[in-house]
């Protein structure tokens, strides 16, 4: 009777919830079926197998950060928006650490060409860094600069890192500006199509 509820959307859903409150790493088919009350064989006509849950569980979540950074976005642009998009960035990892650690993984790149989420990522940011003036090249490196600088802040947020009582966000913020700088001062170099 259990069984008959199940959907691939549920069980993404789920795997979300347990990813959150147990860690990404133990989202597994197990763990999900003793959640439904079923075998683990019940989940199999759904999802492949756990490569295939985590890949499914990472476009969830990719989904829904960027939903959560577009909303934050939406009519900014320059330091506003970086701000914006920061603070997005910053709150859906601290509150979904689970989705968070699975918008991490490595995604098989067919899969990324259909994934409408993913190319809604690429076009807020690119959008976002274009109004700095910056084209290819110089686009995928400052896109590099960003994700590394925030989730290495969040990672280290996320563990304790930072021990010391001192501001978190003061130091987040700072962060934020140095970045607004960088990008507003960005070494240009020869364009793609030069």
């Amino acid at each position: 009777m259990a069984r008959a509820g199940l959907t691939v959307d549920r069980i993404v859903a789920a795997a979300a919830e347990l990813a959150d409150e147990a860690g990404f790493e133990n989202a597994s088919l197990s763990a999900l079926a003793r959640r439904f009350g079923v075998k683990d064989a019940s989940l199999y006509s759904h999802v492949r197998n756990l490569n295939d849950l985590r890949t499914r569980l990472a476009l969830h979540a990719g989904g829904e950060l960027i939903d959560r950074i577009a909303a934050a976005v939406a009519g900014r642009a320059g330091r506003d928006a970086l701000a914006a998009f920061a603070g997005a960035y910053r709150s859906y990892a601290l509150e979904h650490p689970g989705r968070y650690a699975a918008t991490q993984i490595r995604i098989d790149q067919s899969l990324i060409a259909g994934s409408p989420a993913l190319r809604r990522t690429a076009e807020i940011t690119y959008g976002m860094l274009r109004a700095y003036g910056l084209a290819e090249p110089d686009l995928t490196d400052a896109v590099r600069l960003l994700r590394s600088t925030f989730h290495g802040y969040c990672a280290l947020e996320s563990t304790g890192g930072f021990g010391a009582p001192p501001d978190v966000q003061a130091s987040w913020d700072k962060a934020v500006e140095a970045l607004h700088i960088a990008l507003t001062h960005w070494p240009r170099g020869p364009k793609a199509d030069d």
